[in-house]
């Protein structure tokens, strides 16, 4: 088909996403630049269009059949573009928003979980990776308040050293330091602490605004009113003040939370991952033969696209015309590119990697394979139970606990306590909420997490979240991919078979030879083993790569065809001579080609997929260590037996789609399985977000990556026993971690209630108890630190 110069729009694609609105100017008379609109679409078209209608007296001009039809259906829809911009506006706004940790939590606007405080975030992002505004929010008010919290800090440790101020003066200025902190840069943990208390749902945000709220106003109360507190109180010329302890948590929590929001955004860059894998336009061939590149969205069911080399398949569809290797790899796994020929199927974002092609679109938008794999995703995203689940719910009976001890202390202090017993009691109850302000606890899992992911970055193991460490060390049965991550995901020439008359030497010079006109990766392989062998190699006088199914051509005078046996019969050559051999490579799990010379079968070349050196060392560490090994691949049923047999798997899946793997893996933890998924391309990634455990190769795809919880950097399987010790050690030092905060609350808490105050006398001021809270979370970090020594394998 003939390409011309002259450039025709299209009109847009029929899916559910894509809202049919104006977005363009209402078509007129020609402008002063001769331009008309197509009122459906809004391309430009032109009088001379042969599809045109007179509505109310006045002329409008479409750029197909279908913006026509879809016009005469609903004239009034186009015609009114305010209405209709506002009722796109109004589809785009119904994004839905749910809670990373409470996927049951779903509103059509951005706001914090009811249950945890946790910002919402959407469940399917955009393409266009835009910063959180929360996170931006977040970075401000701590950058702005930083300065102060440092001040104030100083002033407490070393202000009655320096003798800038007397006392009394140098409360009021920390009071005035400290008000922008707490009333501004801590207000978000106040609205979140009270949210929590309406929503009958108590938090760490409860016990963070209650804590610093507490300290607070009783440092505003000691500094405004300094004699309602008795004499005794009154120390070095006032009364003391814990404004530090206010400042410095807020501070260290909105540091906390800024780390948090962008470890999260992390979490949806599959999903834009995958939206960026579509092409942007599709080359569209009208009518007439002219042909456009037009928008994705402006492509029909049913419409011509030209794919030429070296551009991604636009949309799901079927070849009319032409011949050429498709590499589907990322979708389905199969590391061969696949020849396509007028008749077959076609996926939308798979790449033609030579000659050109002409296909019929027939699934586009929510309904091509991609947009499915993309749902998958989001879905699988979502589902996963997060580790924190457990503590929210230790959490919520932790805050309230320390609340009614709080308030009994109080009250205890002010009904029996010796005089002045309400400022007892006030300030005792100051000190439960302040020694029981959750940093320890809030620390025990995030530190250890973070020394774990460093250690493991260092042994090439790349952990993505705290789910993904705490469940490792309870997998029991391990999915892997094949393509990429059992093998190195490339083709190789592995070795020719000579027919008579004809040595593997000579066989493998003239495929070479003759493959030196192709771009097919096959042909790549096979040219650059000839090459590595010292082989001497001829020009082809003559190329012919239109069958689709192999190669023709002259090389020093002889006629050459290389292909598979269907192009052998097609010029009627005999192949049954080597066809024992044929069947036993294939049965070894190699792709297999026949050359012919003079019309007469002179050998085979074998090329395959081979498989990792460290593969079977790395799955007889895993079987040693209990781990059921399952192989779940899109490659052909042969193929994937072969190799499963080579590598002692039993248990072997064949041209499996990602739904299929998706499906496996749910499957097994049916059974109560804790299934690690471990493979490379974008077709492991619904399956990798859906496991327990998600274990990508560094040298896959960045969709995979960004769908798993794990990236082995080397793709090397020993990485997985490396991570299972570091899970284990990590895991260990945790349960530490939680053990030291609850061990200092349960002893701190009642000797700042006063419990010990009848038979030794003792008392814990709030300023011994933020020194308390302060050591207490000096504990943790420096357990957690041992993990840096954390005997793990080197492999």
């Amino acid at each position: 088909m003939d390409r011309h110069t002259h450039r025709q729009h299209t009109g847009p694609e029929g899916n559910p996403h894509a809202p049919a609105v104006l977005q363009h100017d209402l078509p007129t008379a020609p402008s002063a630049e001769g331009a008309i609109k197509d009122p459906v679409c809004g391309m430009t078209v032109t009088e001379q269009s042969l599809r045109h209608i007179q509505h109310e007296g006045r002329p409008y001009y479409f750029c197909s059949a279908k913006c026509l039809q879809k016009f005469n259906a609903e004239p009034k829809t186009y015609l009114q573009p305010e209405r209709s911009v506002a009722a796109a506006a109004e589809t785009a706004a119904r994004t839905v928003f749910t809670c990373p940790m409470h996927p049951e939590i779903r509103q059509d606007h951005p706001g914090n979980c009811p249950k945890c405080g946790m910002s919402l975030e959407p469940v399917l992002p955009e393409l266009e990776d835009t910063e959180n505004p929360e996170l931006v929010d977040f970075q401000r008010r701590f950058w702005w308040t930083l300065p102060l919290t440092a001040v104030v800090t100083l002033l407490a440790m070393l202000g009655h050293r320096l003798g800038w101020f007397d006392m009394a003066t140098q409360s009021w200025i920390e009071l005035v330091l400290t008000l922008p902190i707490a009333l501004w840069a801590g207000w978000p943990f106040f609205v979140r602490g009270a949210q929590s208390i309406a929503n009958r749902s108590p938090n760490m945000w409860t016990l963070i605004s209650l804590g610093t709220g507490a300290a607070f106003v009783y440092s505003v109360v000691a500094t405004a009113a300094p004699q309602v507190f008795p004499a005794s109180f009154v120390s070095m010329g006032r009364v003391a003040v814990y404004f530090e302890a206010a400042a410095v948590i807020i501070s260290l929590t909105l540091l906390g939370q800024i780390l948090e929001l962008k470890a999260r955004s992390q979490t949806s860059a599959a999903i834009r991952s995958l939206l960026g894998l579509a092409p942007k336009t599709a080359r569209r061939i009208a009518a007439d033969g002219r042909e456009e590149d037009v928008p994705l969205t402006h492509v029909h069911v049913g419409d011509l696209l030209r794919v030429r080399p070296g551009e991604k398949v636009p949309v799901d569809g079927v070849v009319v015309e032409g011949s050429s290797a498709v590499d589907e790899s990322m979708l389905t796994g199969e590391p061969l590119p696949v020849t396509k020929r007028g008749g077959d199927k076609l996926i939308g974002a798979t790449m033609n990697t030579s000659g050109a092609l002409v296909m019929r679109s027939e699934h586009v938008g929510s309904a091509t394979v991609l947009a499915q794999i993309v749902q998958l995703v989001a879905l699988a995203h979502r589902s996963r139970a997060p580790m924190q689940r457990m503590a929210d719910k230790v959490a919520g009976y932790f805050v309230v606990g320390v609340v009614g001890i709080a308030l009994l202390t109080f009250f205890g202090w002010g009904f029996f306590g010796p005089q002045p017993s309400w400022i007892y009691g006030l300030i005792n109850a100051v000190a439960v909420l302040i020694i029981a302000c959750p940093c320890a606890l809030g620390l025990a899992t995030p530190m250890s997490i973070m020394v774990a992911t460093g250690r493991g970055a260092t042994n090439g193991v790349l952990f993505r979240d705290a789910a993904a460490i705490e469940n490792l060390r309870k997998v029991d049965t391990l999915v892997v991919d094949k393509t990429g991550t059992l093998t190195e995901g490339r083709p190789r020439f592995e070795h020719a078979v000579g027919g008579p008359g004809f040595s593997e030497d000579e066989v493998l010079r003239l495929a070479a030879s003759l493959d030196q006109g192709s771009e097919h990766p096959l042909a790549a392989a096979i040219v650059a083993a000839a090459r590595d062998k010292g082989l001497t190699l001829d020009e082809p006088e003559q190329f012919d790569s239109g069958s689709g199914i192999g190669v023709r051509g002259k090389v020093a005078g002889k006629a050459l065809a290389l292909g598979n046996a269907a192009l052998m019969m097609q010029l009627g050559i005999d192949v049954d001579e080597l066809a024992e051999q044929a069947e036993a490579l294939r049965v070894q799990g190699a792709s297999v080609m026949h050359l012919a010379v003079d019309n007469r079968l002179a050998g085979l070349l074998a090329v395959s997929d081979p498989v990792k050196a460290t593969t079977p060392d790395a799955l007889a560490s895993l079987r040693k260590a209990g781990l059921r090994v399952v192989m779940a691949t899109g490659d052909g049923l042969t193929t994937a037996r072969a190799v499963g047999q080579r590598l002692g798997i039993d248990e072997v899946h064949g041209e499996v789609k990602p739904g299929d793997k998706l499906a496996l893996i749910e499957q097994l933890q049916a059974q109560g399985r804790i299934v690690a998924m471990a493979g490379d391309g974008i077709n492991d990634a619904p399956a990798l977000a859906r496991a327990d455990v998600g274990i990508a190769m560094g040298t896959g795809t960045d969709v995979a990556m960004n769908s798993a919880q794990l990236t082995l950097v080397k793709g090397d399987l020993r990485g997985i026993a490396t991570a299972r010790e570091l899970s284990v050690a990590t895991v260990a030092n945790m349960k530490q971690n939680l053990a030291f905060a609850f061990v200092y609350n349960a002893l701190g808490v009642p000797l700042a209630a006063g419990v010990l105050f009848p038979l030794t006398g003792w008392l814990l001021s709030p300023m011994i108890a933020a020194l308390a809270m302060s050591l207490s979370s000096a504990s943790v970090i420096g357990n957690a630190l041992r993990l840096r020594h954390a005997v793990v394998r080197q492999d």
